[in-house]
């Protein structure tokens, strides 16, 4: 049985549970469960604080889990990331107070405040940049004007909180993260099973398909605006000089190009969503 490590609180723990919800999976009545038997699928559930969950799997307590790719790499566990689920994405910046600086070697020998140590740590020395990190558990903007830190290393997503706190982002991004499925150093049995779903559902959320009749003669100009992810399937209509056509389209796409199709003659465009794939 495939051991699976879930968050079980927190800013990846209900996305996590939807997605594997769409890939068939069993999910938890009680939000206190903190484990959970799939027989019919044959996995099992570990519902686990974020921050751990690379540490159990990189040990091979537990087979693969889901958690962020900036808790992966904090963690300094030997797991390994295996697949990106599309969601929880952030990135991670230094900030200091206005104007005083604008390099990362500005910060050699001053005090640095951050959530996540190891991977911050790791790329101050990957720069040759020697600071004392301020390890914090939270609300990390607080700490310059506290006076515990010089400078912080935080999430940031519009700078809207770093500048009400009276800090500017400097210096290189530290990390693009995401949600990531992770996995132990040795692959598991019923690995590739779940791999297959979890993408048959990130392929579901990225594209639509789209339904259209198309003089015949046009096929061509219609294939060059959508090409499907092979080719479009089409079918014969009673009007021998017509064809129906079927297509998968990008999510993002899509008015855009039903637009582009009426443009060259296609009618009756009908969109429909994807519930799983497998492609």
């Amino acid at each position: 049985m495939l051991r699976i490590a879930v968050p079980n609180k927190g800013s990846l723990a209900d996305t996590a549970a939807q997605m594997l919800s769409e890939a068939g999976y069993a999910g938890r009545r009680d939000p206190k469960e903190l484990h959970l038997i799939d027989a019919r699928n044959g996995v099992e559930f570990f519902f686990l604080r974020p921050r751990d969950i690379a540490t159990y799997v990189g040990s091979g307590a537990l087979d693969v889990g889901i958690t962020g790719r900036d808790l992966l790499l904090d963690s300094g566990s030997e797991a390994i990331e295996i697949e990106r689920l599309g969601f929880a994405d952030s990135t991670f910046r230094f900030a200091g107070p206005i104007g005083r600086f604008s390099e990362l070697s500005d910060l050699s020998g001053l005090r640095v405040a951050t959530s996540y140590p190891g991977l911050v740590g790791a790329f101050l020395a990957e720069h040759n940049v020697t600071v004392k990190l301020v390890p914090l558990d939270g609300a990390v903007e607080s700490a310059v004007r506290l006076g515990v830190a010089d400078a912080v290393a935080d999430v940031v997503s519009t700078g809207t909180t770093l500048r009400k706190a009276e800090l500017d982002i400097f210096g290189p991004v530290i990390l693009e993260s995401t949600a990531v499925l992770i996995g132990a150093p040795e692959e598991k049995p019923g690995l590739t099973t779940l791999l297959r779903r979890l993408q048959g559902v990130l392929v579901a959320r990225k594209y639509v398909i789209m339904d259209y009749d198309l003089p015949e003669r046009l096929l061509d100009q219609a294939t060059a605006i959508a090409g499907g992810i092979e080719s479009p399937t089409v079918s014969p209509l009673r009007d021998k000089d017509w064809v129906a056509v079927r297509v998968m389209v990008p999510r993002e796409r899509t008015n855009q190009i039903m637009d582009a199709l009426y443009e060259i003659g296609a009618r009756a465009i009908l969109v429909s969503a994807i519930h799983a794939a497998r492609l």
